[in-house]
Order: structure tokens, then sequence, then C-alpha cells
């Protein structure tokens, strides 16, 4: 059977320290857990604004699962990798 393809989306607003911290993190998980079954998304409302209203964002940054659904949203920088994980919910692949 056939993994599927996550969907990620994160919502930034420019370069800020959030930002840059949330997109590290994301890219460090992804890469941990969900090596070469993930696509992931930026999107930046300074330059696209009107995309807040599609995943009914609030704070930045916001991170939106869309795919496996159900659809799923973690708000901050990421640091904390448990709550991602759960938030997510990614199960660390068993290497058995």
């Amino acid at each position: 059977m056939e993994e599927e393809t996550w969907e990620l989306r994160l919502y930034v607003a420019g370069q800020t320290p959030k930002s840059v911290m949330a997109l590290a993190n994301l890219k460090k998980y992804c890469e941990q857990f969900l090596k070469g079954r993930y696509q992931l998304e930026v999107i930046d409302l300074l330059q696209n604004p009107q995309l807040a209203e599609g995943d009914q964002i609030l704070a930045i940054p916001t991170l939106v699962r869309k795919v496996p659904e159900p659809i799923r949203k973690i708000i901050g920088d990421l640091s904390n990798q448990e709550r991602v994980l759960v938030g997510l919910d990614i199960r660390p692949l068993e290497n058995k």
C-alpha cells in the first residue's frame, strides 16, 4: 500500500523571526518523519493577504495540514516537537 502524500501549508507574514523559526522547524520535522512523503507550501500573507480567508487563518505563523484529512492547524513557531507531532498526528516510523 502506497503512503499518502501529506500536504502542508505554512502561513507566514514576511521574514519575522517566528516565521523563519516555524519554517526551519517544520522542514526539520518533515525530513525526519515524512521524508519523501510531503508537499510543503509556504504562503506569505504580506504578499497574498486574501489567501488567509480560505483556511481561516487568524494568527501567524500557522501550519495547516490539508491532507490527510481531517484538516488540522497548529499556531506558533513549531518549536515544541512533541506538540507538533501530536497536533499533526505524525507517528514516527517504526524501524522494525
